[in-house]
């Protein structure tokens, strides 16, 4: 009959194969790895919040860049895309801006007007 393995055992073995990879004792031993899957798990939660700002702020740089090259700054394009009700998020507009110069200087004149 085969050896019947404990529930601990398992839950060890989860641990380990979460934690491949890590040097030394954190991927050895199961305390040590246990923390290090609980603090990889808070910075990976903290850098996803990270990334979006980080994003965000490119758009702006470029757009304000784009902007700039067309007689505007960021802070008037941004005021005239509402003013004229025109609904394109940043992140679009900055690939417009920078994959498509001529329809962002199309955008541009619309505002101007």
């Amino acid at each position: 009959m085969a050896r019947a393995k404990s529930v601990a055992a398992r839950g060890h073995r989860k641990t380990k194969r979460l934690a491949k990879g890590y040097k030394h004792a954190r991927s050895r031993r199961v305390k040590a790895a246990k923390e290090a899957i609980l603090h990889a798990g808070q910075y990976a939660f903290h850098g996803r919040k990270l990334r979006k700002r980080d994003l965000r702020k490119l758009w702006i740089v470029r757009l304000n860049a784009a902007a700039r090259e067309n007689g505007l700054t960021y802070k008037s394009l941004i005021a005239g895309l509402k003013d004229k009700e025109i609904k394109i998020n940043r992140k679009i507009l900055a690939d417009i801006a920078v994959s498509d110069p001529k329809t962002f200087e199309a955008v541009v004149d619309k505002i101007k007007k």
